[in-house]
């Protein structure tokens, strides 16, 4: 078995996030004006397509604290690869936004604003609706890299699903909160933000919703593939092995119902 090198992973993850941050709020705040949302959530996808091929046999990519949860719950990392893939995460994320800011500040008529923080105030569409959007598009984007992650899956094809999905999910929710969908991103941009503008008195709602996320997605991971709900952490989670078995027991009726209509 090969041995676990956690200074890589963190290091991995480090550069991973950093990069997704100059692709992501870096193409917010230098190029917005010239390539629009689209161009913003290209940046996003591209960014994490690229990283996937580069450092995902090191780290497996996961450039987002949402992502380590969702894979740590599957059981497909353990605890301490998720500590050192955070911990690079967080670092990339911050380090990442003070290179922007440090490019950004060379010119003189510019004012950092928001700095590409994800806010639901203002112009943007409301807590309420930034909780929803977070929750379910960290599931999606967690349950498609769960799906890549399978046997299943066409080898070498990982990285480009979850490109993009990160940039459909971009092309959705830019305009509901700027998207988070991970809680370092969100950390790193509001760090630097103008405090007028709320977005540390915010950030609460993309660090915690993106990570309620993650778990949904988990579990919509569940429903639809066959791994085992003993072989993840949630199976200690209580009453949940009887809702998976009464899910099933209502599918397999359905089933049937179905088949004798047929017949």
């Amino acid at each position: 078995m090969e041995t676990q090198n956690n200074g890589r992973i963190l290091v991995a993850e480090l550069v991973g996030t950093a990069v997704l941050m100059l692709g992501g709020p870096g193409v917010a705040i230098f190029s917005f004006q010239y390539v629009g949302v689209a161009g913003v959530a290209a940046g996003f996808g591209l960014s994490l397509l690229i990283m996937a091929y580069v450092i995902g046999p090191i780290s497996g990519c996961h450039i987002n604290p949402a992502v380590t949860l969702g894979m740590l719950l599957s059981r497909k990392i353990n605890g301490t690869h998720a500590v050192f893939a955070v911990i690079g995460q967080l670092i990339g994320a911050v380090g990442g936004a003070a290179i922007i800011y440090g490019i950004a500040s060379g010119r003189d008529d510019w004012q950092r604003g928001s700095f590409a923080s994800n806010l639901w105030s203002g112009k943007h569409f409301g807590v309420g609706a930034a909780i929803v959007t977070e929750v379910i598009l960290t599931a999606l984007l967690v349950m498609v890299v769960l799906f890549t992650t399978t046997r299943k899956f066409a080898p070498g094809f990982g990285g480009l699903v979850a490109g993009l999905t990160l940039t459909l999910i971009h092309l959705i929710s830019i305009p509901i909160d700027n998207t988070s969908v991970n809680p370092a991103r969100s950390l790193g941009t509001a760090l630097f933000a103008e405090t007028s503008t709320g977005a540390l008195e915010q950030l609460w709602v993309f660090i915690v919703f993106p990570l309620v996320g993650a778990v949904v997605g988990v579990v919509l991971f569940l429903i639809l593939d066959d791994t085992r709900l003993e072989d993840t952490m949630l199976a200690e989670v209580p009453g949940l092995s009887e809702v998976r078995d009464t899910l099933e027991n209502v599918t397999d009726e359905a089933v049937e119902a179905i088949e004798d209509g047929l017949d």
